[in-house]
């Protein structure tokens, strides 16, 4: 799959996308979650990646990850996605 074909509340059977910038982690939930938002891309365009907990400190910028069984959604006017509760978010490349 590829960012032009993401679609709002989508799903997403694989992207790999190379991470171009990460933003600071933040907590919510009164500390109990981390979320953290980086921008990726590949040939088609960019997208927001969501990241939550463990998988915030695996990611790099210069990083190609991949991400199956994730989720997709426009918000706020951007596109973004994540591997969500039930899918995978893997660092392929760095």
């Amino acid at each position: 799959m590829k960012v032009n074909e993401l679609k709002d509340k989508g799903s997403v059977d694989e992207i790999t996308l190379k991470v171009t910038a990460k933003e600071e982690p933040k907590e919510v939930r009164n500390g109990s979650l981390k979320v953290c938002s980086l921008t990726a891309e590949d040939d088609t365009g960019k997208v927001v990646v969501t990241l939550w907990n463990q998988d915030i400190d695996k990611v790099k910028v210069g990083d190609t990850i991949k991400i199956t069984k994730g989720w997709s959604q426009d918000y706020n006017g951007n596109m973004q996605v994540s591997s969500g509760r039930f899918g995978t978010l893997e660092v392929i490349e760095n």
